[in-house]
């Protein structure tokens, strides 16, 4: 099994959720979060004064699969979170080495 966090803009949630439910992928879980990446932040301007935003909301997803759904799994969070522009995001894969359901016990490896 594996554990995949992505990091995404919050307006591609629900493109990406609704990609991973299409192809029957239903537990996650959600967590707002902020960060930035190479481009070291953004600067904006308001009241025409330049701001500089570090650390821009996202949202990272937590999906555990198994391992022969690892590439299937990327492939529908990149191509519904993209956009094309800096920002988009990262992937990463753990591995798991095992899962304990708290109701039952019952223990994946």
């Amino acid at each position: 099994m594996k554990l995949i966090l992505a990091i995404i803009r919050p307006e591609k949630l629900d493109d990406v959720k609704r990609a991973l439910e299409e192809a029957g992928i239903y537990p996650m879980t959600i967590v707002e979060v902020r960060g930035r990446g190479e481009q070291k932040g953004i600067t904006i301007m308001y009241r025409g004064r330049p701001i500089t935003i570090d650390l821009i909301p996202k949202i990272e997803i937590q999906i555990v699969v198994r391992d022969e759904d690892v590439d299937k799994v990327i492939k529908i969070i990149t191509e519904n979170a993209r956009t094309g522009k800096p920002g988009d995001g990262r992937i990463f894969i753990i591995p798991i080495e095992k899962s304990i359901r708290v109701r039952t016990g019952e223990v994946e490896v």
